[in-house]
């Protein structure tokens, strides 16, 4: 039984603590990845989070913040719950390396599906929030077609 972790990396050409703040500020995050969040992403806070073009809401469990540095929650039914880290890595004052990482997959005959699904995912999340920071795009989140 092979531990799996799903693994994806961006260079965004902003300081750290602005690339952390985009994800965990509600105001942002519609501008590159999800709908709608319920609340500020801090430790122990459980979010709600609302993607409208694929008519889905879930809730997500912030177990971990580190201001500009990650971001640790899990999402999913009990017995498929996977564990995402998003690491902010400061390569100096204007640009930082994020680093996505999902692991606690199961064994199941669509597996391999379903990481090529979730790798296409996190890139495309990492790409539009690239364009949002960088040049102020926030049309880019809706187009990925799954």
């Amino acid at each position: 039984n092979m531990e799996i972790i799903l693994k994806s990396k961006m260079k965004i050409l902003k300081p750290a603590s602005e690339v952390f703040d985009a994800f965990v500020n509600p105001e942002k995050i519609a501008n590159f990845w999800f709908t709608t969040s319920s609340h500020k992403w801090e430790t122990g806070k459980t979010v709600t989070l609302t993607y409208d073009e694929y008519t889905a809401e879930f809730d997500i469990f912030i177990a971990e913040t580190v201001p500009g540095k990650k971001i640790v929650f899990e999402w999913g039914a009990e017995d498929e719950k996977r564990t995402n880290t998003i690491l902010f890595e400061s390569l100096d004052d204007s640009s930082t390396v994020v680093t996505t990482l999902e692991e606690g997959w199961k064994e199941n005959e669509n597996l391999t599906d379903e990481l090529l699904k979730n790798k296409e995912g996190w890139v495309y999340m990492l790409v539009c929030l690239k364009a949002y920071l960088e040049n102020g795009v926030n049309t880019l989140r809706t187009g990925l077609i799954i």
